[in-house]
């Protein structure tokens, strides 16, 4: 029998089923993190530490870690204190930054190895922070004195130890700017601020960079010669390092463990005057520009005499008899004297890195134009396969007596390196006037591949040449992808359309912003791979790409993702004629 009503189906809501698809992939593939964060909830809940502060309460001396509960025999709370945070708006930066940092350690390394490294990093930290303190205090030292009466809770420094060991099987650059940015924060923060959970993650983050390698080797992506890139990012590091410690010390003021940390005579305008001209040196450097890298010299090696003079009157007065000399924050004022002096070795050891001259100085230099004169000579007399190369604005340009023939080069250790052929009527004659200016400014002449012709009458004037390589022409409105040499590319143009992978031939300064950061992304990834320098002087990178009159050749799927990517510099004939690409 029936009662007459129609059964409706359940409702389903088909928006959510990927959502919880994903939901539980994730969870999956990370049981240790999410055991973790949900074990983090049900104490929050449990102990009321989520609307009440934990420092607060009765029991938490049982349950936070410190010097006082290792005192009292509270062994257990360095495995209890983990799980609860401090106030409760400090929970969603817990959870959250465990979630995230040993979540991606699962995710890259194994649920084995990321517990392995989210716990040994968090009991390391806490272990060797509270050992210090103990060895410390009482000697004189007031913030160890005040750190080691303090109690704290947190699972922070085994996350950051996770998320430190992680970044070893990164490719480069990435690698060295997640441990910078790791670096500056445990620094900042611990110098600057100085509580009991800055000292244990300064500890965890720099065990887990040095054995970090040593416990991923499997995965460790190798590194090669550091780059001109990589050089930039650590002189960029140490300047912003510096930058945050005087923001911290002027919003945060209090007792580190360098000494006060306030200055009551500072104003809003000294900081924002700091803040503004490190931001400019910082610009500068992070371009390579010559002028930065002179600033920041300059400026280094005041700052480095300056701690030298003040050294030099405490020495003096100390022999005095009776004599004494006082300085407002001394800790302070080492630790940046420490800084300008690692900015300055590091501006000195890796001063290649920063070439890029201004435009008032290669205009200042006699024989010197300007990119514009350089390209209109070339659409104009036309050139060889490497000529668009000479307008790449890293280069200086001699121009000749006539103001018809130019020579793009360089300054590299004495050398004058012109690149290609002279671009003009009579490049021969051109290759002569070089020679001679260059020999006058004190600088040896060079070319790089340059061609047969140019070589011979290099010779006949006294140079020498040696083959280094040899440039590949391919004819290709002719171009057939037949016999054995060509089977590896039908095999990656099989595989291409398989994928959905298609070729579009664009100018990368028309694309969208987002296609322009895969590119960059794409290109800093296969320079951070390689053993050797980046070769910007004859391959180029992504600022040149975007040149207008160049045109880039990107492989992309359905999705937008950018596979690939080759850049085609044009090729002129006398005249103006546009003719085959190069591809860099």
């Amino acid at each position: 029998m029936t009662d007459g009503t129609t059964a409706r189906p359940a409702r389903r809501l088909p928006a959510l089923a990927p959502l919880a698809a994903k939901v539980r992939t994730l969870v999956r593939r990370t049981p240790f993190t999410s055991t973790v964060v949900l074990v983090m909830i049900v104490a929050g809940f449990a102990t009321g530490a989520f609307w009440r502060a934990a420092d607060g309460q009765a029991w938490y001396p049982w349950i936070a870690y410190g010097v006082p509960s290792l005192e009292s025999g509270r062994w257990w709370t360095v495995l209890t204190g983990p799980f609860l945070a401090v106030v409760p708006p400090f929970y969603l930066a817990m959870t959250g930054s465990f979630a995230l940092f040993v979540g991606w350690a699962e995710w890259r390394l194994g649920t084995g190895l990321a517990a392995l490294t989210a716990v040994a990093g968090q009991l390391l930290g806490i272990l060797t922070a509270l050992g210090f303190l103990l060895l410390v205090r009482g000697n004189g030292w007031p913030w160890a004195d005040a750190t080691s009466r303090l109690l704290d809770v947190g699972f922070s420094a085994g996350a950051l130890a996770a998320l430190a060991v992680t970044s070893a099987t990164l490719r480069p650059p990435w690698r060295l700017r997640l441990r910078l940015a790791l670096a500056l924060y445990v620094l900042a923060s611990a110098v600057y601020l100085g509580s009991l959970a800055d000292l244990e993650h300064l500890v965890a983050v720099l065990i887990a960079l040095v054995v970090g390698p040593r416990l991923v080797r499997g995965r460790a992506v190798p590194a090669g010669r550091p780059s001109r890139r990589e050089w930039r990012l650590l002189a960029v590091f140490v300047l912003i390092l510096q930058a945050a410690g005087s923001v911290l010390s002027f919003l945060l003021p209090n007792d580190g463990p360098l000494g006060p940390t306030g200055n009551p005579e500072s104003s809003w305008i000294d900081l924002a005057i700091t803040v503004v001209v490190v931001a400019l040196l910082v610009n500068g450097l992070r371009k390579g520009r010559r002028v930065a890298w002179r600033w920041a010299v300059g400026l280094s090696v005041f700052n480095v005499l300056l701690g030298l003079l003040v050294a030099a009157v405490f020495v003096v007065a100390a022999h005095v008899e009776g004599g004494a000399a006082t300085l407002d924050q001394p800790g302070i004022f080492v630790a940046d004297r420490l800084a300008w002096t690692v900015l300055l070795v590091l501006l000195l050891v890796g001063r290649r890195a920063w070439r890029v001259p201004s435009r008032r100085a290669r205009r200042a230099v006699g024989g010197v134009t300007d990119r514009e004169t350089a390209v209109a000579l070339l659409r104009r007399h036309g050139g060889g396969t490497v000529s668009w190369m000479a307008t790449w604005p890293d280069n200086e340009w001699f121009v000749t007596a006539d103001g018809e023939s130019c020579v793009a080069f360089q300054r590299h250790a004495g050398v004058a390196i012109g690149l290609g052929d002279p671009i003009g009527p009579q490049p021969l004659a051109a290759l002569g006037e070089f020679g001679v200016r260059s020999e006058t400014a004190g600088l040896i002449p060079c070319l790089f591949s340059a061609s047969d012709r140019t070589a011979r009458a290099a010779r006949d004037a006294g140079w020498f040449s040696a083959q280094v390589a040899e440039d590949t022409l391919v004819d290709l409105p002719d171009l057939e992808f037949r016999g054995k040499a060509w089977q590896d590319v039908r095999s990656a143009l099989n595989k291409a359309g398989k994928q959905g992978i298609t070729h579009r031939l664009v100018r990368l300064a028309d694309e969208r912003h987002a296609v322009v950061d895969q590119v960059r992304e794409l290109s800093e990834q296969w320079v951070g791979g390689k053993g050797l320098p980046e070769m910007g002087f004859t391959l180029g990178g992504v600022d040149e790409a975007l040149d207008p009159n160049v045109r880039v050749g990107l492989a992309v799927d359905a999705d937008g993702l950018v596979h690939g990517v080759t850049s085609w510099l044009p090729v002129y004939a006398t005249g103006g004629t546009c003719g085959a690409g190069r591809s860099t």
